[in-house]
């Protein structure tokens, strides 16, 4: 591939420009994720890297993180530094997108492969946290957290994944439901942001705190998916089978 005649910035600049729908996008992901994915999709544009490459890079980022988690020492440092590694591995998850876009268009094989790391993601972090938190020794009942949320979140991935299968074979119409992109709606879908519960690691070091943050952020996922399933149902009953 021909290295871009422009800018780095300039880059920026253009890919800001064609973005994904900011319908339906909790606020970390929407006003901080993807515009730091912008950054390191142009970079890696330059450095004329694929999507796929980008892709394994934020799977293997994220990987290091979890394994902070589970290894490290019961310290401010082990959280600030599984913090940092998560919050990067989320922001290469969007560059990769970003990335194809600007090579014109990803492939379904990347966006398998996109799945496939975003499902292990969705449970290995809470993995990582049940081992330090267990290793942190704190109260037994807490170790139920991690538990719960691993459960959570991969039955909210394979939701989201399912529901939007099953509406893009309907055609494009379907696969595009109605939904606010009001700032408010991204607040309150803040608890079901990845990027938002990767930048709470950054308390991980002191358990005492991290785990009732954590806990809060379990509640409103559960409250979310309470809410969002019966929704979900009712709207895929309207629509036949291809």
């Amino acid at each position: 591939m021909t290295r871009p005649a422009e800018s780095i910035p300039a880059t920026v600049r253009r890919l800001a420009a064609h973005q994904k729908s900011k319908a339906g996008a909790p606020a970390y992901s929407r006003f901080v994720n993807r515009p730091l994915g912008r950054w390191f999709a142009a970079t890696a544009y330059h450095l004329g890297m694929t999507p796929d490459q980008v892709t394994l890079v934020s799977a293997v980022t994220t990987f290091a993180g979890v394994c902070v988690l589970a290894l490290g020492p019961s310290a401010v440092a082990t959280g600030l530094l599984a913090g940092l590694l998560l919050v990067l591995g989320y922001a290469l998850d969007s560059a990769d997108g970003q990335l194809a876009r600007l090579r014109g268009g990803g492939s379904l094989a990347g966006e398998w492969l996109d799945h496939v790391c975003d499902a292990f993601k969705s449970t290995a972090v809470h993995v990582g946290a049940l081992i330090g938190l267990f290793r942190a020794e704190v109260p037994s009942g807490w170790l139920l957290v991690p538990l719960a949320y691993a459960i959570v979140d991969s039955l909210g991935f394979f939701v989201f994944v399912a529901t939007d299968l099953m509406r893009r074979i309907q055609g494009p119409d379907a696969a595009k439901p109605a939904s606010s992109s009001s700032v408010l709606r991204s607040l309150l879908t803040i608890p079901t942001d990845y990027g938002f519960l990767a930048v709470t690691f950054l308390l991980f070091g002191l358990p005492q705190v991290f785990i009732v943050v954590y806990a809060v952020m379990l509640l409103g996922n559960i409250g979310y998916l309470v809410l969002g399933l019966p929704r979900w149902y009712a709207g895929l009953r309207t629509l036949r089978r291809a």
